[in-house]
């Protein structure tokens, strides 16, 4: 473990709020969003995982596989003409 940099809790509005170095944003990889959870009374922080990073790439190649098609039929049924807005 690195070297501890002690730092103050600040009010940000309503909340609270540390301020984190840039060195430290840095070194953490850490960009605009962060995950924060407690664990064995720590406060872990760190970078956002990207549920959807590469989504575009992965469409891209089923697009040019041709393999982007509906896998359902189509067929509507008169509840969903009466019931839904089109």
């Amino acid at each position: 473990m690195g070297t501890a940099i002690r730092t103050r809790i600040v009010k940000i509005g309503n909340s609270q709020g540390i301020r984190i170095p840039k060195l430290l944003l840095e070194q953490s990889g850490i960009g605009e969003e962060v995950e924060i959870e407690i664990q064995d009374c720590h406060l872990i922080v760190r970078a956002a995982s990207q549920s959807r990073k590469g989504w575009d790439e992965a469409f891209a190649r089923m697009a040019k596989q041709h393999d982007d098609a509906l896998l359902d039929d189509g067929v509507t049924t008169e509840w969903e003409h009466q019931e839904w807005e089109w």
